[in-house]
C-alpha cells in the first residue's frame, strides 16, 4: 500500500529488511530458532518484511503530504468541536497561537489515537483498557550492541513474565529496544529489576536509565461510525503490539476507506462498508496479539513446551501460519492513483 503511493525508495532507505528474526529462549547465548525472513517474504508476499522507527514512518508520510496543496496540516491545535448535519460536517478548531478556523467536509475521521475523543465524546463509544502491562521503550548506539544482537536480523528474548525486541537501525546508527513487563497503572518511572539471563543483561545495563514507558492499552467497540463520522485504526481497534500490527491495521483501513469515500455518494455508505470489510480481520488480529503475549512470557516448564514446538517447527513454519496477514489484499489495484 505504501509503495501504490510511491514510497518504496524512501521507506528503503529509512528501515531494514532483516534477513531473519532470532528467538532466544531465557539465559541463552544462542539462538533457539531462526525465523527466516529476507528474499523468501518478497518471494512469497510481494513486498519486503521491513522494520522503521515509527518517528521515521510519521516523518516519511508528513513530507509526502507536504507534496499536495490541497491536504492542510495543523499542529498545536488546543481543541476542536465536530457537528453533523445533513450535509457534511462542520469542524470548528482552536489552534495554538489562539486563532480559531471552521472547516465544512463530507466527512469526519476520528483517527485520534487509543484514547480517542471521538471514540468517547462524539461516538459515546468505550474508554481504552489497560492491559496491565508496559513496554519500555529507548534507542542505543548499534556499536554498543554489536556483541549481543546480529547487525542484519530481528532479536527476541523470552522470558518468565517478560520479552524483549532488538531490531537494528543502520540510517541512525542506532538499535531500537522494546522491553515488555507487567506493571500497574502507575509505574511508569523504570523497568523492575530483572534476571532476564547475561545477554539482555548486557543490553539493558547499556540502555541504563534511558527508557519511555509506553502503558498497553486495548479499544473494543463495534461501533465505528454514526452518521458521516467514523473511526480509523487505534482509535477503533487498538491491540497489543505483540504480533507487531497496529500501524499496519490503521495502514490497511486507511486503504480501505479512501477509495470508499470517493465513490460512495454518502459517507454513512462507505462507513458501513469499511466496518462490514474491516471488523473480522482486526478483531483476529488482536486476538493473535493477545495470544503471543501470553505464550512469549510463560514460566517454566510451560515455555520448555514452547520452545520445543518452535524449534520443531522450523526456520519457516511461521510464513505458512502468518499468511492470512501478510498475503492479505487490503485494497485493489491502482486504487490510490
Amino acid at each position: 500500500m505504501l509503495g501504490q503511493l510511491g514510497l518504496d525508495e524512501s521507506l528503503t532507505r529509512l528501515s531494514l529488511e532483516p534477513e531473519a528474526l532470532d528467538v532466544y529462549r531465557q539465559g541463552a547465548r544462542r539462538p533457539l530458532l531462526s525465523m527466516e525472513l529476507g528474499p523468501i517474504v518478497r518471494q512469497r508476499f510481494g513486498s519486503p518484511y521491513a522494520v522503521m522507527h515509527r518517528a521515521d514512518l510519521a516523518d516519511l508520510l508528513y513530507k509526502a503530504c507536504r507534496r499536495f496543496a490541497n491536504i492542510d496540516i495543523v499542529f498545536g491545535v488546543r481543541r476542536w468541536d465536530v457537528v453533523s448535519h445533513a450535509r457534511g460536517v462542520t469542524v470548528a478548531i482552536d489552534e495554538a497561537d489562539g486563532q480559531s478556523r471552521t472547516t465544512r467536509a463530507d466527512a469526519f475521521i476520528g483517527a485520534d489515537g487509543v484514547h480517542s475523543r471521538t471514540r468517547r465524546d462524539v461516538l459515546g463509544g468505550p474508554p481504552a483498557q489497560f492491559q496491565h502491562r508496559i513496554a519500555w521503550r529507548t534507542l542505543v548506539p548499534l556499536k554498543a550492541v554489536a556483541g549481543q544482537i546480529h547487525p542484519s536480523r530481528v532479536s527476541v528474548f523470552f522470558g518468565t513474565g517478560f520479552h524483549l525486541v532488538c531490531y537494528p537501525l543502520p540510517h541512525r546508527g542506532q538499535a531500537n529496544l522494546a522491553l515488555f513487563m507487567p506493571a500497574k497503572p502507575d509505574e511508569s518511572t523504570q523497568p523492575k529489576p530483572l534476571r532476564p539471563g547475561p545477554i539482555v543483561e548486557e543490553i539493558l545495563d547499556m540502555a541504563g536509565a534511558n527508557w519511555t514507558p509506553w502503558p498497553l492499552y486495548t479499544v473494543a467497540t463495534s461501533t465505528w461510525f454514526t452518521g458521516n463520522i467514523g473511526l480509523l485504526g487505534d482509535a477503533a481497534h487498538a491491540m497489543v503490539p505483540f504480533q507487531a500490527q497496529g500501524a499496519a491495521m490503521g495502514i490497511e483501513d486507511a486503504a480501505v476507506l479512501a477509495p470508499l469515500l470517493v465513490n460512495s455518494q454518502h459517507a454513512e455508505d462507505a462507513f458501513r462498508q469499511f466496518a462490514a470489510l474491516r471488523q473480522d480481520r482486526v478483531r483476529r488480529v488482536a486476538a493473535l496479539s493477545a495470544q503471543n503475549g501470553r505464550i512469549f512470557h510463560l514460566p517454566w516448564p510451560l515455555s520448555l513446551a514452547r520452545d520445543t514446538v518452535m524449534s520443531m517447527q522450523g526456520q519457516r513454519a511461521h510464513l505458512d501460519r502468518l499468511g492470512w496477514i501478510y498475503e492479505h489484499k487490503a485494497l485493489a489495484e491502482g486504487s490510490f492513483s
